[in-house]
């Protein structure tokens, strides 16, 4: 069996968590990557993982070997970089996790682009709005939106996107339409709950900032689920203009407040600190940063 493999295979199994979902990450079978894995301890003599039929863990000898797994790992990615830097022609498999609504509208068109401009590549994109590990799950590049980057990753700010208050006109006709944020808590208010705000929302005014306790009809971990309930009138969302703009556009959702704004989120590219960065990397953020130079949610008269 390739030790090479072998290694590939039991880092894959750490980083997803489980054998299925390792096997979905290397593009093979989840017996071929049970087998990988079953070999690697019998010639090591020695059990690397703890199986339960809820989760999996590290042995103390599991946890050893899997660092060095991973050191190994990383170096081989760093020689093929310089022989890919030097041929001047990236090659091999980048994973990008990024978030669901942008990952869906916004990135998806682009990813056979790149293909296109670069056919040594390959890309395994999985879509998430959950804060991801990216060294811990074994992801290339995360895509997040967020107030600043992750301490703890490298990042580059590819846009920014603006969170606007909205409701759809039928919803204000009913209930009115609020004039200060301090009137929120009396309306019906469909939260994110993955903003870290959840219920206290923010808001910067003319007077200084102003925070409101709101109390959600319905809380979601979608933005799409949020836009769909605010669109048949049930409540005000906080969404990105993103997800929104074109509703905002087209009337069937109204703004609310402009004078009092919410802070601005950053839309980044975010990447583990190496000595070398891979060529397939960073022509993949070199791409995403031109792309989003001037965000297709934008109206061409608000960019000028």
């Amino acid at each position: 069996m390739d030790r090479f493999q072998e290694m590939q295979s039991f880092v894959a199994v750490v980083g997803a968590g489980s054998f299925v979902k390792a096997a979905e990450v290397l593009g093979t079978s989840k017996a071929a990557v049970s087998r990988h894995v079953a070999e690697l301890e019998q010639r090591l003599g020695a059990r690397l993982l703890n199986r339960t039929t809820r989760k999996l863990s590290l042995t103390d000898d599991g946890q050893d070997f899997y660092q060095h797994c991973v050191e190994i790992l990383e170096s081989v990615d760093e020689a093929e970089a310089g022989l890919s830097a030097r041929s001047g022609e990236a090659s091999g498999r980048v994973r990008v996790s990024a978030p669901v609504t942008l990952g869906i509208l916004y990135l998806a068109p682009l990813w056979g682009k790149f293909l296109a401009l670069h056919p040594r590549v390959t890309l395994d994109v999985s879509l998430s709005d959950r804060t991801v590990d990216a060294v811990e799950e074994g992801y290339d590049l995360v895509v997040r939106i967020a107030a600043a980057p992750h301490p703890t990753l490298i990042g580059r700010k590819l846009a920014t996107s603006r969170i606007v208050l909205c409701a759809s006109p039928a919803y204000l006709e009913k209930h009115g339409e609020p004039r200060h944020p301090h009137e929120l808590a009396g309306h019906d208010v469909i939260s994110y709950s993955y903003w870290s705000s959840r219920d206290e929302w923010r808001f910067e005014g003319p007077q200084g900032a102003v925070q409101v306790t709101v109390h959600s009809r319905l809380i979601a971990n979608s933005g799409d689920t949020c836009r769909a309930a605010a669109l048949e009138h049930q409540g005000i969302i906080l969404q990105p203009d993103f997800l929104v703009g074109e509703d905002l556009r087209a009337g069937r959702l109204k703004e609310l407040m402009p004078e009092y704004r919410s802070p601005e989120l950053g839309i980044y590219a975010l990447y583990s600190s190496r000595k070398q960065l891979p060529l397939k990397l960073r022509h993949l953020i070199d791409f995403l940063a031109e792309a989003f130079r001037q965000p297709a949610w934008i109206a061409p008269t608000a960019r000028t």
